[in-house]
Parts: structure tokens; C-alpha cells; sequence
């Protein structure tokens, strides 16, 4: 018989192992080059024609990832394409694709098992899967088990999966794929055993667990942990404006204290592929149980009104100068979900506009980063991003920070808008123009 765990290891750690990573996009493209770099041949999948066609120009799609790098990984031997039957020549595959929310908020698994099936008619004995999309505890077992063992081929034995979640900061300088610890749980301890030798290979730590399960829910703390401490911090500091109190400075001078205390920082709303959604595929699993996460669903129902808060915060502004948000000239700066970053995906900055919208505000943005906002699941707003010079910013009745990016000049932004809304604590010490939201 053959023994189909110890030839994939033997491959793996000799590094003569083909890596596949499929879904090509913030978090499978930086995966995909870290295994490139570490000298690992690596193929990328995705279906969107584009990137392999950009990628294989040299030619980075994410802001924070330079050609440059691109380059490097195209010379070590990586290529790109839309063609998963080569995913058959692949040792070891690694799904890095969307879960998101379906319209009633529960979990969106279709491009998980989509990716799993269209593997299954190409998988063959001695291969890895390992799926790094955030999801509910019993994902990994429940779903992508069966199909994958619905070839005739048996996990454990013939092939082999892990669950391995995705730790990616976009725009992060000090942490990047290498030096961000890798969770590893495996469907048997075979898997697993694989699991740790595939990540080994380009990732400084690798951490076992017992478990996909044990694995699939630390991801969701980490993510809820912050959900939670967010929706903090966004409520106190609607405490504090009625009170006259700076957050900022409240939070400040409680992270002064060197133990027990870790500070967050509000702002307009959660945004990215994270946090505004992780914690709802553990709520609806929880069900499952007669569990009624409360907790939780109340951070997020407090996060969710964020940009109501920017809304009700900037009709105030608007009014203390004898305007309506009906008929006013409103520029956003950062339409992006965080500062840095060129990522749209769940971004309050985009509620916001298009409440604004919605009440009559004649409303432009700008974004260093987005030069226009492309097609998303909820419609196209056909914007492009304007240059922010002294004239449009004296143009504007009211000018909202929503994303903090490096780029703006926050002096000349002060000294030209007649009034900003600043979301982010951006002016530490307040003109008479700054409002705090």
C-alpha cells in the first residue's frame, strides 16, 4: 500500500513540494509570494482573468504590495492563471477565498464549496487542501470533507485537509505573512502533521491545535475580541460627546496604565473582510447549540450605527451654519475601510455616502488609493475620486475624515474646510471648525 502521508512529507520538507494557492486577492496573493520567495514553487488560481494577466506583467493590484515583489516572485518560478485543472500538479492547495454574508446575514459558504468542488474534480491521492477562509467551527469537517472524499478518496488516508485561518493587516509594516504565527488544525493527526510541515516552510511559527474546530473558533475570537472592544469604545464615545469629553484623550490617559488595559480606537464603523462579518457565522452556529450570543450581536449592532452617528454628528455641524444636508457639498476623505489601504470591502465610508446621497447632499470623495469606486455586491456608485486641492476643500460645507491616510494633508484640510467632521481623532486639539463624530 502506499503511504501517500509519508510521500507528501517527504516532498514538503525536501521543498520539492508544488504549492497551489487559489483565490488570488488580499490574502491569497501575499500567501502565494511569501511560498514563492521561500523558494517553493507556487501556482496561484483564481477565476477573475485579470489577475493572472497583471501578474504575470509584473504588475501588483494591491497598493501595499509593490511590483518589485511581483517581479521577484515571477523569477523564483510563480505564475498565475484561470486554469484549476493544473490544480492536479499541485502538492499542496491553499483556499483563500471570500465567506461572506448572504442578505439575511447568515454565512455565504457558496465560493468555498464552489472552489472545493471545482478541486475535487481534479484532486488525486497524496495531496493537502487547506482552507484559510474564516468561518464557523465544523466548516472545515461538515462541509469540505465530503466533498472532497466524494472522489473516492479518503481524508486521512488518500489526501489529506487542514484548516489553517488567514492572519492578514493589510497595510501592516511590522507583521507580514512570515512573522505572524500560523494556526494549524488538522482532520486527523496525519493532516495535521502535514499541515505544520506546509507552513513551516514559509511561515516562522507555525502553532498546532487539537483540532479544525478548536482552530476554525480561535479565528473568530480574535476577530470578535476586537468586534467587541470596538463597540466599546463606539458607545463610549457617544457617552462622551454628551459629556463634553474628549475620547481620544480619555483613552489616552487609560493606556497609560501598564497592565489590564489595551486601548481601541472608535471611528465611523467597522469595514474589511474581518470584523464586520466574522462575528455572525459564530452567532448562527451558536444557534445550533440553543445559544443566544448576545454579547456579541450587541457590539455589532452598535458598530452597525456608526455612520448614523457620522450622519446625525455632521446634520448637527450643518445646522450650527444654517444649512441643510439637503442641497450641501459633502467631500469624504478615505472611502477605504482603514488608513493605507485601497480595500472597499464592507466600508463604512460607503454607508455614509450614500446616506448622504439618499437625503440630498451633493457628495464627492477622495482617496489616494481608489481612484474610483469599482462595481461592488451592493450596485455601482459611479464616483471617482477628486483632487484635493485648498479650492475644492473651500467648496465644501462639510469635509468627513472617514479613513486616515497618510497621505492627506490634515493642515491644509483644517485650514481651507469650513468644517470637518473628524471620525478618526485625526486633531488631537480641536479648532473651532473640527467636529468630533
Amino acid at each position: 500500500m502506499i503511504d501517500h502521508a509519508h510521500n507528501l512529507l517527504q516532498r514538503i520538507r525536501s521543498h520539492t513540494a508544488v504549492v497551489g494557492v487559489v483565490g488570488l486577492g488580499y490574502v491569497g496573493l501575499p500567501l502565494a509570494l511569501r511560498f514563492a520567495e521561500a523558494g517553493i514553487k507556487t501556482v496561484g488560481f483564481d477565476i477573475d482573468p485579470e489577475k493572472p494577466r497583471k501578474l504575470a506583467a509584473a504588475t501588483s493590484y494591491i497598493n501595499y504590495i509593490p511590483d518589485a515583489a511581483i517581479a521577484a516572485a515571477l523569477a523564483a518560478g510563480f505564475e498565475a492563471t484561470t486554469d484549476f485543472a493544473r490544480s492536479r500538479d499541485a502538492d499542496a492547495l491553499i483556499i483563500c477565498v471570500p465567506t461572506p454574508l448572504d442578505r439575511h446575514r447568515e454565512p455565504d459558504l457558496s465560493y468555498v464549496l464552489d472552489t472545493a468542488r471545482e478541486l475535487a474534480r481534479h484532486l488525486r491521492a497524496g495531496q493537502l487542501v487547506s482552507l484559510e477562509s474564516t468561518t464557523y467551527p465544523g466548516t472545515t469537517d461538515e462541509e469540505l470533507k465530503p466533498v472532497l472524499e466524494s472522489t473516492g478518496l479518503k481524508v486521512g488516508t488518500d489526501v489529506f485537509l487542514v484548516y489553517s485561518p488567514e492572519r492578514q493587516d493589510p497595510g501592516n509594516k511590522r507583521y507580514d505573512t512570515r512573522n505572524i504565527p500560523k494556526l494549524v488544525g488538522g482532520c486527523t493527526a496525519a493532516c495535521r502533521e502535514i499541515g505544520e510541515a506546509l507552513y513551516a516552510l514559509a511561515v516562522d511559527r507555525v502553532v498546532p491545535v487539537s483540532s479544525t474546530r478548536v482552530a476554525e473558533l480561535a479565528k473568530l475570537l480574535e476577530n470578535i475580541h476586537r468586534a467587541v472592544n470596538i463597540g466599546l469604545v463606539n458607545e463610549l464615545k457617544m457617552v462622551a460627546d454628551r459629556m463634553g469629553l474628549d475620547i481620544f484623550e480619555v483613552i489616552d490617559a487609560a493606556a497609560t496604565k501598564p497592565f489590564g488595559f489595551v486601548p481601541y480606537y472608535p471611528g465611523p464603523g467597522l469595514g474589511g473582510h474581518c470584523i464586520p462579518i466574522d462575528p455572525f457565522y459564530l452567532t448562527w452556529k451558536a444557534r445550533e447549540y440553543g445559544v443566544h450570543t448576545r454579547f456579541i450581536e450587541l457590539a455589532g449592532e452598535i458598530n452597525h450605527a456608526m455612520p448614523e452617528w457620522v450622519l446625525h454628528k455632521t446634520t448637527e455641524a450643518l445646522n450650527q451654519r444654517g444649512k441643510a444636508v439637503r442641497g450641501s457639498r459633502i467631500l469624504i476623505l478615505g472611502i477605504a475601510y482603514k488608513k493605507n489601504v485601497d480595500d472597499l470591502r464592507e466600508s463604512p465610508a460607503l454607508e455614509l455616502l450614500e446616506r448622504l446621497q439618499q437625503l440630498g447632499a451633493e457628495v464627492d470623495y477622495s482617496d489616494p488609493h481608489i481612484p474610483a469606486i469599482p462595481p461592488l455586491r451592493r450596485g455601482h456608485i459611479p464616483l471617482s475620486s477628486v483632487a484635493l486641492t485648498p479650492a475644492v476643500l473651500a467648496a465644501s460645507d462639510a469635509v468627513i475624515i472617514a479613513a486616515d491616510h497618510d497621505a492627506f494633508d490634515y493642515a491644509a484640510i483644517a485650514a481651507h474646510a469650513p468644517t470637518v467632521i473628524d471620525t478618526r481623532g485625526v486633531y488631537r486639539r480641536p479648532g473651532a471648525n473640527i467636529v468630533r463624530a
